[in-house]
């Protein structure tokens, strides 16, 4: 999930999407941080509501808003898809682009791999300790490894390992999607919304999942759309050096849409505050991306990329910080999943009063910054390295997203 965010105005080669506008190519642009910045925030937030008994998880956006961190990182995996692969098509060829898909991919199930066995050995040795819930495992597991199989071929999703599984086969469609955007942008987001569009319909249409009759959690059919979205997006702002155009009223109704979002789902009873909810609309269904999540999104993505001032805060200590976590999103989310489960089964064993949920999260954040420090460490020796070698080519790294179980 690393991944190398400077936006530039796109090369006139053909083919590319929008290629053929007039005008000579302009300067190339500092480095723009909002995307590393914003998935990094995505990042810390998912690694907070995955621990249900940790109170910092009332103050993350699923407290303030219809989405939630995981709908924000599958977009920006498709924004930062095409920075990374949409772009090395033109660059290096059809099949050698495909090969670095197919990398990515089997990197991606490697991780997800290695996720699933710590988590099943973990629970199982833990249950020789302390009393665990069966919830913490599906029971097809937590009686026995007979369906791990299942786990391994990704015909079982685990309810807390399902987003890599919707990466990677999000991954594996980007060729497709690739293709039609170098036909069309209209047409690509005509074909994908309207498959959104038909599962919002009849939302039993998913992948199988034997571990649920209901299918994968996220359905990889109605998350496209906003994993193409993503990619789309890339392409308009990559046109504009990194930046959506702002239109006033546009940036006036999505922050319209994000203050009705907030009342309408902000937990008042929890806080002992009057319902102040002027609708009191149902939780849209997160399964198969419901409109008003994927409208609440990206409402949020839009007013970030078209503000000055989002670039100005991502240029910040503050933004720096995020933007150091989103640089390495895929190694951050496995640490982050690892350090979820022993958090949940540390507050189930010994409770979750305040000395634990202080050492806890002062533990679990340090060990992810102390990852993201190493990891961007060695990037950048490798990037001068790489510059001190004459005649190679620096291209940009891979990139991955993600989200993950509810």
């Amino acid at each position: 999930m690393t991944s190398s965010v400077s936006q530039r105005p796109p090369s006139r080669s053909r083919g590319a999407p929008g290629a053929g506008q007039a005008g000579a190519a302009a300067p190339r642009r500092a480095r723009d941080h909002r995307v590393d910045a914003l998935r990094g925030v995505a990042l810390l937030m998912m690694f907070v509501d995955h621990i249900p008994q940790n109170v910092l998880n009332r103050f993350t956006l699923r407290n303030v808003g219809f989405a939630d961190a995981a709908e924000i990182f599958v977009l920006l995996a498709g924004y930062a898809s095409w920075l990374a692969y949409g772009r090395n098509f033109d660059r290096v060829g059809l099949r050698a682009g495909l090969g670095r898909v197919w990398r990515r991919c089997a990197r991606l199930y490697v991780f997800q791999a290695v996720m699933v066995v710590v988590t099943t050995a973990t629970i199982r040795a833990w249950r020789s300790f302390w009393p665990v819930p069966v919830d913490f495992l599906e029971p097809e597991l937590a009686h026995g490894l007979s369906a791990f199989w299942r786990v391994m071929f990704l015909d079982a999703l685990p309810s807390n390992l399902n987003i890599l599984p919707l990466y990677i086969v999000l991954l594996a469609a980007f060729p497709l999607v690739y293709l039609l955007m170098r036909r069309s942008l209209v047409l690509t987001l005509a074909l994908s919304g309207g498959l959104w569009l038909l599962i919002n319909l009849d939302p039993t249409i998913n992948f199988p999942n034997w571990l649920d009759p209901d299918g994968w959690y996220f359905d990889p059919l109605a998350w496209q759309f906003l994993f193409t979205l993503g990619a789309c997006a890339s392409v308009l702002a990559g046109r504009r050096g990194g930046s959506l155009p702002a239109v006033g009223w546009l940036r006036g109704l999505c922050g319209a849409y994000l203050v009705l979002s907030a009342f309408e789902v902000f937990p008042w009873s929890l806080w002992g505050l009057p319902d102040l909810r002027p609708f009191a609309i149902p939780a849209p269904d997160k399964s198969v991306l419901a409109p008003l999540r994927l409208v609440d999104v990206m409402a949020i993505f839009y007013l970030v990329q078209s503000s000055h001032g989002a670039r100005g805060v991502a240029e910040g200590r503050f933004g720096r910080l995020m933007a150091l976590f989103g640089r390495h999103s895929l190694e951050i989310f496995a640490a982050g999943t690892v350090i979820d489960l022993y958090a949940r089964l540390v507050f189930t064993s010994f409770g979750s009063g305040w000395m634990l949920q202080v050492a806890v999260n002062v533990i679990g954040f340090s060990i992810l910054w102390g990852l993201a420090t190493v990891l961007d460490r060695r990037r950048v020796r490798q990037k001068m390295q790489a510059a001190a070698e004459p005649g190679r080519e620096m291209t940009p790294p891979p990139v991955s997203g993600l989200k993950r179980a509810h």
